[in-house]
């Protein structure tokens, strides 16, 4: 690469790391935190253990998390650890009506669908989703041209090589950061040759797949570094084991800790956070970015009487 060229790249970095993030019908500009509610279509969560699985408890959460300021709703039909299987059949079943449910009474709300097949994918698409959240890192290779066709955003996220629904053993990298900017970046322009929107393109470090604890300790103080790439970085945080082993805590005492991980991750640039605990979620961010400068105070009373 000649020198002119690595300055036309450095400035298209730049450019992206400030450009707005466009899901759906929304705008995300720099500067700005999106809050990413968990609605798990799954008997088996390991946080909420099913109790969302029925359509009516479903989709009464959706309206919880709207009414707490979730910005974006993450649909997911078939849990990311070890578990019965769960077929393309079955897992549409879970979802594919409920995101229709959920497009027709939220018509600006982002739907997002956490999946990593394409055939999925393209059903949910075709029931209004906005944003296809891909966490296992390409292992469909066709979710990012379903991506393209329907013009919707994608989430590139790093297992480690690890495949659909497999736990970590002994994994080991020379350099975490290296192999998640590698591999997540690597994956966002192969997206964007394929024709997905360049501004609906997020990369997610993904803790805990295909890491231990330390690896998702180290991401998240390095997460400046993923940052840097120039693409919108996602992080899901919320109560997962690297919290739980980290503090010595089961998965419903990981709040505060979830919080602090969630406060640095935002004042690092972190701009999507997929979350359980939505109203939290939002406080924390909202204070992240006042202290940043981002965001005003919600009232300034104090000394001005």
């Amino acid at each position: 690469m000649t020198q002119h060229e690595v300055a036309k790249h450095e400035v298209a970095k730049v450019d992206s790391r400030v450009r707005t993030l466009r899901l759906g019908s929304r705008d995300f500009p720099a500067g700005s935190h999106a809050v990413m509610a968990i609605v798990n279509r799954t008997p088996d969560s390991f946080y909420d253990r099913g109790s969302t699985y029925e359509d009516a408890a479903a989709l009464d959460r959706v309206e919880q998390v709207v009414a707490e300021g979730a910005d974006i709703v993450d649909i997911g039909g078939v849990k990311a650890g070890y578990g019965d299987d769960v077929d393309v059949r079955e897992e549409l079943r879970r979802t594919a009506d409920f995101v229709g449910a959920v497009r027709s009474r939220h018509t600006d709300l982002v739907i997002s669908v956490d999946t990593w097949r394409s055939e999925v994918a393209r059903v949910l698409c075709g029931q209004g989703a906005d944003l296809l959240n891909d966490t296992w890192a390409g292992a469909d290779e066709d979710v990012a041209a379903v991506a393209a066709e329907f013009g919707v955003g994608l989430v590139c996220s790093h297992t480690g090589g690890l495949g659909p629904r497999t736990d970590p053993h002994r994994v080991g990298y020379d350099d975490v950061m290296a192999s998640v900017v590698e591999t997540t970046t690597g994956l966002a322009d192969r997206a964007v040759s394929l024709g997905v929107r360049p501004d609906g393109v997020l990369v997610d470090p993904t803790h805990d797949f295909g890491k231990n604890t330390r690896h998702s300790l180290e991401l998240t103080r390095r997460l400046d570094e993923l940052v840097a790439t120039g693409w919108p970085v996602l992080v899901a945080l919320s109560n997962k084991d690297f919290v739980g082993e980290t503090l010595d805590l089961p998965t419903e005492e990981r709040l505060p800790g979830t919080l602090a991980a969630t406060a640095v991750s935002a004042w690092h640039g972190a701009r999507v956070f997929r979350a359980h605990q939505v109203a939290e979620t939002r406080q924390v961010l909202d204070m992240v970015a006042s202290i940043r400068g981002d965001r005003p105070p919600a009232v300034a009373r104090r000394g001005l009487a």
